[in-house]
């Protein structure tokens, strides 16, 4: 290790210290800027570290939980890993991520998918996990060809990686063709009884424009689809999921892989977590971990950092989850569909820096769907709640404004379930907020349960 590099390690892992230990704070990012204001490849120097390698999870929606869970499978089959769990997942969270490399075998990261200009070249990973593609932060992101161009070039620049595929979705599929690196394959191989929102975009073959066909389809352009002209299809699968069962507690699947056949029960998630988990089993597997190891992962998992963070408040359910975009929000809106009870809403929309300014977004969301569900009593809040106060109301939905979960809930009838959903400046404090309700709450059945004993 040069000396840059390890002052850089030295000055970055005490200020982590001073954070965690100090001023209790989590320190997954300012550390990160520390050392590479250091050491400028620092993230290509501390990689160079792991025994194993470096595991890349992108894509728009779903990094983070799928990260965790390959994250949790290969440390169940005996490995020892780094991971940004908490979905710091820029150049700077990534360095902070890769303090504790040395003598590790793999660094599992989740990456932005325009940090992999910069970052892949750096880390060099044995392989990368694509999960989709969607419109997100247009005034930073650009269109879907933006982040398509920047992924392939990326990959092109490290050819040995090998990039395992979520084949359904043909704007991920076409990253794979402009790259040229070995791929790996995985989607759903059967039909799936689920609602159908619109798809207002990607919905076009990536050779010559013509409409896309599908034998089915099973999310946004998610699904088995076919260019009429004969220009582009969907390659065959190496692992494939049939048998889904989606229930209002998660889900079964069978995923047949080259080898096997693996049978899983998940309680958590909706559809959409059937193409993150068939993804992380692919990894997983190209990694090392076992069947047995996967296994025990997932059904371990407990969702902690804000994504289908289930919550138990004064009797009443609760779950948070992340919703930045429409296909995030219409996913959503179908957990919600198949949860049968009558229902809270809250909705957070924040337009800071890291949400985008641009919010017109939420005109691509199925709202209209709300309509079907039965008692449903809407809120909204943040920065641009009476935008969505509007939206809600194009959608024939009437909604209040709510400045926290404390005031939905005194608002709300007893009982009900409530469904937090927020974009990304929004997910922390809301977070903060039902961790401390969640706490009270514990604080509170311990004292009654001490005066009745």
């Amino acid at each position: 290790m040069s000396f840059k590099t390890t002052l850089a390690r030295v000055a970055a892992r005490s200020a982590r210290f001073i954070l965690s230990r100090v001023l209790k704070r989590e320190g997954a990012q300012l550390p990160g800027r520390i050392a590479l204001a250091i050491d400028a490849r620092f993230v290509e120097h501390m990689a160079g570290f792991l025994g194993q390698g470096v595991l890349v999870t992108c894509g728009t929606n779903g990094k983070t939980t799928t990260n965790n869970i390959v994250a949790d499978a290969l440390q169940k089959a005996g490995f020892s890993v780094v991971c940004n769990r908490s979905g710091a997942n820029m150049a700077p969270g990534v360095a902070a991520c890769l303090l504790d490399a040395k003598g590790c075998d793999w660094a599992v990261l989740e990456v932005d998918e325009l940090s992999c200009k910069t970052l892949l070249e750096q880390l060099k990973p044995r392989a990368m996990l694509l999960l989709n593609l969607f419109r997100d932060q247009l005034d930073r992101a650009g269109e879907i060809d933006t982040i398509q161009a920047v992924l392939a070039e990326a990959l092109t620049k490290t050819p040995e990686t090998v990039l395992v595929c979520n084949a359904d979705d043909p704007m991920s599929y076409n990253v794979a063709l402009l790259s040229g690196v070995p791929c790996v394959f995985f989607g759903v191989e059967e039909e799936v009884a689920s609602a159908q929102e619109r798809v207002p975009e990607a919905r076009f073959c990536q050779v010559c424009g013509e409409a896309l066909t599908y034998r089915f389809r099973t999310y946004a352009q998610l699904g088995d689809y076919n260019c009429p002209r004969g220009d582009f299809s969907r390659p065959a699968l190496q692992y494939g999921v049939t048998r889904i069962c989606l229930e209002s507690q998660g889900f079964s699947c069978a995923i047949s892989g080259p080898d096997d056949t693996l049978f899983l029960s998940v309680g958590f998630g909706g559809l959409y977590m059937v193409y993150n988990v068939a993804g992380a089993y692919a990894l997983s597997r190209l990694a090392g971990a076992s069947d047995e190891a996967f296994v025990v992962a997932v059904q371990e998992y407990a969702p902690q950092n804000g994504r289908l963070q289930k919550y138990e408040i004064d009797g009443r359910d609760i779950v948070l989850n992340l919703a930045k975009n429409p296909t995030g929000f219409n996913q959503n809106i179908s957990l919600m569909e198949v949860d049968a009870r009558e229902k809270v809403a809250y909705f957070v929309i924040n337009d800071n820096y890291n949400d985008g300014r641009d919010i017109s977004w939420i005109y691509d969301v199925d709202f209209e769907r709300l309509n079907d569900e039965q008692g449903l009593i809407c809120f909204v809040g943040g920065t641009r709640a009476l935008d969505m106060v509007v939206r809600l109301k194009y959608a024939g939905i009437t909604s209040e404004v709510a400045n926290n979960v404390s005031e939905v809930l005194a608002a709300a009838p007893d009982a009900r379930p409530v469904y937090v959903l927020t974009n990304y400046s929004a997910l922390w404090p809301k977070k903060a907020e039902l961790d401390e309700m969640q706490k009270h709450h514990a604080r509170d059945v311990c004292k009654k349960e001490a005066e009745r004993g």
